[in-house]
């Protein structure tokens, strides 16, 4: 039975023919797209491990979380300068000031940056800073910012919307390419499900990362923060989804001596945990590449 505006996997070459790899032969059955993002590259086949804070704070804060983040071996630096939230009273980041910061945070480590544009009329500005610019989950079918985001010419990471289908999320992702813009990341963030809440923030679905890589050409990471949201369990849903075939992890982290974070700070890792999933990341990788080899 066919009930309208209800998508399927057989949908996706009409829903998303930019990206589907039914419609896009050249990528083969199991080639994925290479994104770079000032030199790192997703889909290459090494996990790229994005890490830093949830949101940019202060100067100090910031600065000392990248200088953890650049010594665990991470790749790029995430932190949000504009931080949608739940209630307008909480704390909505520090705007232009927290991308100066970034920016400051990037010149000293070297680490490419990562940060979300929440607002069509922002897009440009936080363009200007950023290597990469985030779609959050809440905006995930925000179209005219989609669009927007694939006009800038930058580099975009996607998270699936929190209660997303496949076909939603890769919908979203389409209408970024629709601008010329193929240069994608996609990111599992985690679903609301019965559970939700219980004892975890929200349901890791690491059964997507097997269809997302079946159905399109895309990197996908994975947010194991959010997902979670709980430092302790951030670890070995970092270990799961790497073998899952995710392309990398995006990490929240914390330096609890410059203060407890006021964002989602009970979902934050120290500097070394993050190092040991780094090393995990790595190895895993290298074990791969051995039995590929010996193949």
């Amino acid at each position: 039975m066919n009930i309208s505006g209800q998508l399927t996997v057989d949908d996706l070459p009409r829903v998303c023919p930019l990206l589907c790899r039914q419609t896009n032969p050249g990528y083969g059955g199991d080639q994925t797209r290479v994104v770079e993002v000032g030199g790192v590259r997703f889909g290459n086949g090494s996990p790229v491990v994005i890490a830093g804070p949830c949101a940019v704070e202060s100067h100090e804060q910031t600065l000392a979380v990248a200088r953890a983040v650049k010594h665990a071996g991470a790749d790029m630096l995430r932190g949000g300068a504009y931080k949608p939230r739940t209630s307008p009273h909480d704390f909505q980041g520090m705007g232009v000031e927290g991308l100066c910061i970034l920016r400051i945070a990037r010149e000293e480590t070297g680490l490419p940056i990562v940060t979300e544009v929440m607002d069509t009329r922002l897009v440009e500005q936080v363009a200007q800073y950023a290597d990469m610019l985030q779609i959050g989950s809440r905006n995930m079918q925000n179209y005219p910012l989609l669009a927007e985001v694939g006009r800038a010419g930058k580099p975009v990471l996607l998270k699936r919307g929190m209660a997303a289908s496949l076909g939603e999320w890769l919908g979203a992702a389409e209408y970024i390419a629709k601008q010329g813009n193929l240069n994608i990341v996609l990111c599992e963030r985690g679903i609301k499900a019965f559970a939700a809440g219980e004892y975890s923030r929200y349901v890791l679905d690491l059964n997507v990362i097997p269809a997302v890589l079946a159905n399109t050409f895309l990197p996908v990471i994975v947010d194991p923060s959010h997902a979670t949201g709980v430092a302790s369990m951030v670890e070995p849903a970092s270990r799961a989804a790497l073998e899952f075939g995710s392309h990398g992890l995006l990490i929240e982290v914390a330096d609890f001596a410059t203060g407890r974070p006021r964002c989602d700070a009970d979902q934050a890792i120290d500097g070394k945990t993050l190092a040991r999933i780094v090393k995990f990341a790595h190895h895993r990788h290298e074990q791969l590449l051995f039995a590929r080899q010996a193949a």
